[in-house]
């Protein structure tokens, strides 16, 4: 197993090993000292000339941002910070500074309409810095990030976009102002003092926690030491070859208090994990993708739980589905036969090893289906499968595969386009999507399976299941890649009752009601897979409640969201390299975890 020399809280354990190193002749600083130190920070940052509410940012989809920093010692936490929230491009002020290269900086940024602009006293006396800052924020959105004792506001009179002051300079202090400027961390104070006529005392603004905050366990009542069986898990998990790697990541009371990259990418131990990687979810996409759609359709009144098939899908009405309706298809009860193997169907005539007009859909590297291959072989395949017992429980992919068709039918958009565009980018989620190779390089994205008997090749970013693959790696029982912290997001919104970052994306009653138990059956919500009352299967985990929802992916991951315990859980790992193995459900890698949060936090400080 990988280790990490900061501990098991990568980010906050690296800020610990700087404040550490700036600081060597004081002792290590303990948990609670930096949570001593994290709470004096939060207490005491300042907002100000936030009259147009520019802070916390908003609208993640449409801006564009980069950071700058002039002198700010500890940027590389603050940076790291901003990143967890949006993508954000860093630039080194002080390259730039000099008689002509400051004009250098700004045309460098002219394709970024946000600038957080790290700054010191020293720096705002800095004539090219000032000039600079004023320069741009007559034609940029601007937020300046000051660190030091303030006196330099008083050069800022004249000075119209947000400014967030921090009297500490720590890398602590450094965190915290990274999270206020995304609502991570509220803000609550106002000037004790005055500094010049504009900023006099009692001057502030305030604003709310609207989004993830990324700290301690300590910060939500955690002994960080109660969490380490979490690390023993996952050695077994590694040294049992039930998965070459994982992250895990656990949110509680809206906060990330735990999240670490075990193992490596594959056996062969060359790439290590790490908690930015992109995974395969396989069924968490029917939660977190298909289900999400559909609750927001609901919201808008285009979509009835008790309408058919038939009513969305004309190719229905003249078969045995025409008359099952979309509550059935969510609570798997439309007596859908579980799967199709379609890859043991297919035809040497229906694929090629070259992309060309006849063969345009891209399956994996080097293999490529026949035009229309979906639409004229595999939907009319599934439209004339035979019907099982309706009404009784029988989880199926076909269930989600035609939500996806209506879905698509309603709004007239793919379904991947719709949610990366109505759900993932306005959230911040930066990883999260179909098709990810389009996107993303190789070495982000974990591998699953070494196929050795339908694509044979290594399957690295294209869909791990042979259907959605068949079907062009977008499909709404698969297809959704994404990194724990995307996943959190999206389920922290969930845990909000639909709102994040001060956003309504869904509304509670609809969250309620697709989260709770809603079939007399079984134990599943509409779309989402919940806690099983039967106790000798200890589902998810020994430990949750009853109020549990999410799901889980055949690749090897699992989410879980815990009401009851303000709780967000998540397992990414891709147990299918090289080849299926049972071994982690076998050794309840994924529960065990689970029920180690949950004994952490019964435990207490």
């Amino acid at each position: 197993m990988r280790k990490n020399k900061y501990g098991y809280v990568p980010l906050v354990l690296l800020l610990f090993v700087l404040f550490n190193s700036a600081c060597a002749q004081n002792p290590p600083m303990t948990a609670m000292a930096y949570l001593k130190e994290e709470t004096t920070v939060e207490n005491s940052i300042v907002l100000l000339n936030n009259e147009q509410q520019t802070v916390p940012l908003q609208k993640l989809d449409e801006v564009k941002i980069a950071s700058i920093n002039f002198s700010n010692t500890y940027n590389v936490a603050f940076d790291s910070l901003l990143t967890r929230y949006a993508k954000v491009q860093q630039f080194k002020g002080t390259d730039y500074l000099g008689p002509k290269n400051i004009n250098t900086l700004a045309l460098d940024l002219k394709f970024y309409n946000t600038l957080i602009i790290q700054v010191t006293d020293i720096d705002l006396n800095n004539p090219q810095v000032l000039g600079f800052i004023k320069a741009n924020q007559k034609i940029k959105n601007v937020v300046v990030a000051l660190f030091g004792n303030g006196n330099s506001l008083a050069l800022l009179e004249d000075f119209t976009s947000p400014i967030l002051w921090s009297e500490q300079v720590t890398p602590v202090s450094s965190s915290v102002m990274a999270q206020a400027i995304f609502g991570g961390v509220p803000v609550t104070q106002k000037l004790s003092r005055t500094f010049s006529a504009r900023y006099s005392a009692n001057m502030g603004f305030t604003t709310q926690k609207t989004r993830l905050q990324y700290t301690i366990p300590e910060a939500a009542g955690i002994n960080s030491n109660n969490l380490t069986g979490i690390d023993n898990i996952a050695k077994e998990a590694m040294l049992q070859h039930a998965t070459p790697g994982c992250v895990v990541l656990v949110a509680k009371d809206g906060k990330v208090v735990f999240n670490k990259a075990y193992g490596y990418h594959t056996y062969e131990a060359e790439m290590p994990d790490k908690i930015t990687d992109i995974f395969d979810l396989a069924s968490v996409t029917k939660i977190s993708a298909t289900t999400m759609q559909v609750m927001r359709l609901y919201d808008e009144g285009k979509i009835s739980l008790d309408s058919t098939m038939g009513s969305y899908i004309p190719l229905a009405r003249a078969t045995n589905k025409n008359n099952i309706t979309v509550r059935e298809l969510m609570l798997h009860q439309a007596g859908l036969v579980p799967y199709i193997p379609f890859h043991d169907r297919i035809k040497p005539t229906d694929h090629s090893s070259d992309s060309s007009a006849m063969y345009p859909t891209k399956v994996a590297d080097n293999y490529f289906v026949r035009k229309d291959y979906y639409k004229d072989v595999m939907l009319p395949t599934m439209l004339k499968t035979g019907l099982r017992t309706r009404g009784q429980y029988e989880y199926s992919d076909l269930s989600m595969y035609f939500m996806k068709e209506i879905v698509e039918t309603i709004t007239a958009e793919p379904l991947n386009v719709y949610v990366q565009d109505q759900f993932y980018n306005k959230l911040g989620m930066q990883t999260a999507g179909f098709l990810p190779r389009n996107r993303f390089s190789i070495d982000q994205i974990v591998p699953t399976e070494d196929d050795t008997y339908f694509r044979h090749t290594l399957l690295d970013g294209y869909v791990h299941d042979q259907g959605a693959a068949l079907a062009g790696g977008v499909s709404g029982h698969a297809g959704l890649f994404a990194g724990a912290n995307d996943i959190a997001i999206l389920m922290q919104m969930m845990l909000n009752k639909g709102n994040y970052g001060g956003v309504q994306y869904l509304k509670p009653e609809t969250v309620e009601m697709f989260t709770s138990k809603q079939s007399p059956v079984s134990r599943r919500g509409l779309g989402f897979d919940r806690w099983d009352p039967i106790a000798t299967r200890h589902y998810p985990s020994e430990l949750a409640s009853d109020q549990t929802f999410g799901h889980t992916g055949y690749t090897g991951t699992c989410v879980w969201v815990d009401p009851k315990y303000n709780l967000v859980y998540i397992f990414l790992s891709n147990r299918v390299y090289p080849k299926v193995t049972d071994k982690l459900s076998n050794l309840r890698i994924r529960g065990r975890i689970q029920d180690v949060v949950y004994q952490a936090i019964e435990k207490g400080l």
